[in-house]
């Protein structure tokens, strides 16, 4: 029995790898799965054969509670970045002129997330991140799930092979798709999908999301009897991991490496998966060692950015949404067009202003971009190809949705549907107080939302604690039935515990977001003390200023806002502070200000970290900026930090700092 198992799994192991390394299946899915349900089959009856390498674990089972902190004995390091022809000249010119002549390997720069991969006695036993570069996360029950991962190879000493996991478009828009119509929030990019999945609890999860992964790197090469990082590549490849070879080339000098640049350039959107960039290296590894490294980054190695992709798409109509607060966006429908790798429809036009000042006009030829590769953002449009058929946009006078008369409040560059009955308000504020970054009832999103107003079960954000009411109605509504409508019941019970700032920035208070709300909550404490402030109390607090002074005075002293609160006290709704003490830190008092990109902690989680330790981060940079903490490409802030001779610091050196507060 243990040789008919340990033949199943050798063969399951080869058909795994012809299909999600070569490309080339040898069968097809129906004798695949046969053969996978025979494996499962004989595991169960004979447990005293189990391998947590099997095929069988790719599904993923592992529930952890958390990932544990693993020290990289190698380090990590990120590579410096280089942005046109000039740059990667100066850059190869610098390395000839300390080493002579040498060849570089180009590769594409994969958009996901770094990784790296140790084996022992030919078996798989673990995957950490990259995390700071001296310490990362285990999230091997993780990597198990990516089915082009080697579970064993053909090689009994230690070895360690580090790469990128990433999200293929195809599983992106596939996940994007579910969540959409789950009402879900859907996920930016194949990175941050990529980051998201791998950093699951649990593994079955990530599973689900069919991830894959590039392997680029063999640490300390030279101990395989290898002497540069191309045959290194071959090396790891001949032991069943997959290696982008289409796209990995020796060159000579800068201007193979930029031909082969604009030649990834113009195939770019039509990869399978997402690439940011170029990554050129020194081949040989004496002359890596020769080179050596600075404190973040290897000498030998740089990565070529892509610029933001703009593209030439024709704006079909411009048309109107309308959010929580009322404010009124104009959006453009645009003639769809693949921009940084996906179909780009719809883009925001922002205000009235924007529309006038870039004189954007239904018909017009326009270009588009994706703002930091994410957001789809009109640029100008293109006067040079206007005929007889353009029209200027008139802003319109009333709510599309309600018909009530529009406003545009002074010094605000926004226009505002005051009625708050209007349909799109309600709806909108309802998600807005379900959603993730308020009460976080992740059973509740926009689309429940709006099929519940419809039945008229939910008509004001106080309504979804009293849906118990309509168990039966919700129970026979479509895609819904006992066992949801549990799940929804038990998400509201639970979010009654949210501490008082989740409760604040889920009331859609105008000017007041996610930041105010802490501050607010960690100020008064409770509800009531808030209700009963007055503005020049507001006022006197950082970061209120007096337009939100005003707001936050004018919501409290509205009947029905207060009517509301009491509402959600019947309820036992907690209304107080529940929140962590600010602790002393070198950070305390100072404005910071975040800029780059940050691969340790995201945005988000590197602001709780900084108020946690009593510093108030800000969003622009200003004579009153204490530091401005930076990740990697920086851009405008950094430059008028310096110019300002404001202190700044590398994410690296925050990342180490503030590890003695743990």
């Amino acid at each position: 029995m243990e040789n008919k198992i340990l033949n199943l799994r050798e063969l399951l192991n080869k058909y795994n790898y012809e299909y999600h390394v070569l490309d080339t299946p040898t069968i097809d899915d129906i004798e695949y799965d046969s053969l996978m349900r025979q494996l499962i089959e004989l595991e169960l009856q004979n447990p005293q054969f189990d391998d947590p390498n099997s095929p069988t674990h790719r599904v993923g089972s592992t529930v952890l509670s958390q990932f544990d902190k693993v020290q990289h004995i190698i380090l990590m390091l990120s590579l410096g970045n280089v942005f046109n022809y000039d740059e990667l000249s100066d850059f190869i010119d610098k390395i000839k002129k300390e080493i002579g002549e040498c060849q570089f390997v180009a590769e594409c720069k994969i958009d996901g997330l770094a990784m790296s991969l140790t084996y022992d006695n030919n078996e798989f036993i673990q995957g950490v991140t990259r995390g700071d570069g001296t310490i990362g996360e285990n999230v091997t029950s993780n990597i198990k799930t990516v089915k082009s991962v080697p579970l064993k190879i053909d090689y009994v000493n230690t070895l360690q092979v580090r790469g990128e996991i990433f999200m293929p478009k195809k599983s992106f828009n596939k996940l994007n798709k579910i969540r959409e119509e789950n009402g879900d929030e859907l996920f930016a990019n194949c990175r941050n999908a990529a980051a998201g999945s791998i950093r699951q609890l649990n593994s079955k999860i990530c599973a689900s999301r069919n991830l894959d992964g590039f392997w680029y790197h063999l640490p300390q090469g030279e101990k395989y009897g290898i002497d540069n990082h191309y045959d290194s590549l071959m090396f790891i490849d001949k032991l069943g991991f997959k290696v982008n070879k289409k796209y990995t080339r020796l060159f000579n000098n800068v201007d193979e490496i930029w031909q082969f640049i604009m030649e990834l350039t113009e195939i770019r959107e039509e990869l399978p998966f997402d690439i940011d960039g170029v990554v050129i290296k020194v081949n040989n590894f004496k002359q890596q060692e020769k080179l050596g490294y600075t404190a973040k980054f290897p000498k030998w190695a740089v990565a070529y950015k892509f610029p933001a992709l703009q593209v030439i798409t024709k704006l079909e109509d411009i048309f109107i949404t309308v959010g929580r607060t009322g404010k009124i966006t104009p959006n453009a429908k645009l003639e769809q067009v693949f921009v940084a790798g996906t179909k780009v429809g719809f883009a925001q036009l922002h205000n009235e202003d924007i529309i006038k000042s870039k004189d954007i006009r239904i018909n017009d030829y326009v270009i588009i971009r994706k703002a930091g590769d994410i957001i789809p953002e009109v640029v100008s449009s293109i006067k040079e190809r206007r005929d007889d058929t353009q029209i200027e946009y008139v802003f319109p006078t009333h709510c599309p949705i309600c018909g009530h008369k529009i406003y545009r409040y002074e010094k605000e560059a926004h226009h505002y549907c005051i009625n708050v009955d209007c349909p799109a308000r309600v709806v909108e504020s309802i998600a807005h107080f379900a959603s993730r970054d308020a009460m976080n009832i992740d059973t509740l999103g926009i689309k429940k939302v709006e099929a519940f107003h419809n039945n008229g079960w939910l008509n004001k954000i106080e309504d979804i604690f009293s849906l118990s009411k309509y168990e039966t109605q919700i129970c026979d509504a479509p895609g819904f039935g006992k066992k949801s409508y549990n799940n929804l019941i038990e998400s509201i019970e639970i979010s009654k515990q949210n501490s008082l700032e989740k409760i604040l920035n889920g009331l859609g208070i105008k000017q007041v977001g996610d930041k105010a709300s802490k501050v607010l909550a960690k100020h008064f404490k409770n509800i009531d003390a808030l209700i009963n402030a007055e503005i020049f109390q507001l006022e006197t607090i950082r970061d209120i200023g007096s337009i939100t002074a005003v707001a936050i005075y004018d919501y409290f002293n509205e009947t029905s806002n207060l009517e509301m609160i009491q509402v959600l006290k019947d309820n036992h709704v907690n209304l107080i502070y529940l929140g962590e003490q600010v602790q002393e830190s070198v950070f305390s008092g100072k404005n910071i200000v975040l800029t780059g990109s940050l691969n340790v902690y995201n945005r988000k989680e590197a602001t709780a970290l900084l108020e946690k330790l009593g510093a108030n981060v800000v969003g622009s940079v200003s004579a009153k900026t204490s530091l401005v903490i930076y990740g990697e490409s920086a851009g405008s802030k950094l430059k008028k930090a310096n110019e300002l001779n404001i202190d700044t610091m590398s994410e690296d050196d925050f990342v180490s700092l503030v590890k003695q507060y743990d």
